[in-house]
């Protein structure tokens, strides 16, 4: 895996929008609400997204995987070279983070943006 690819799933879903935050990582939201950050100068790339809740001791105990700075109390992990997880994987808990962070926003955004 590498950003493109990360990139490429992210856009794949509704409404979501993509920006630079902190002069260096790649931020993919919903609804302003952030669901991957993705580090852009570093090597190997890193990349930190929100579980759920059961999932996140597990996740966060797994070798290259930690709990995500400054957001872990919200149940995101960070792992620490995006090329230890295989593609069906990322589809996988990019979607989940996505509808964790979607399935929060109030009614009327999910209105405007039309992804009820």
């Amino acid at each position: 895996m590498d950003i493109e690819s990360i990139r490429s799933i992210c856009q794949s879903f509704p409404g979501v929008t993509e920006d630079v935050k902190w002069g260096h990582d790649l931020v993919f939201s919903v609804g302003l609400k952030m669901f991957c950050v993705v580090g852009l100068d570093e090597n190997p790339t890193s990349a930190s997204f929100k579980v759920k809740e059961e999932e996140f001791e597990e996740l966060s105990g797994l070798p290259g995987f930690k709990p995500a700075p400054y957001v872990a109390r919200y149940k995101w992990v960070l792992i620490d070279d995006v090329t230890r997880m295989k593609r069906a994987d990322w589809e996988f808990y990019l979607r989940q983070s996505y509808e964790l962070v979607k399935e929060k926003l109030p009614a009327k955004i999910k209105k405007e943006l039309d992804v009820n």
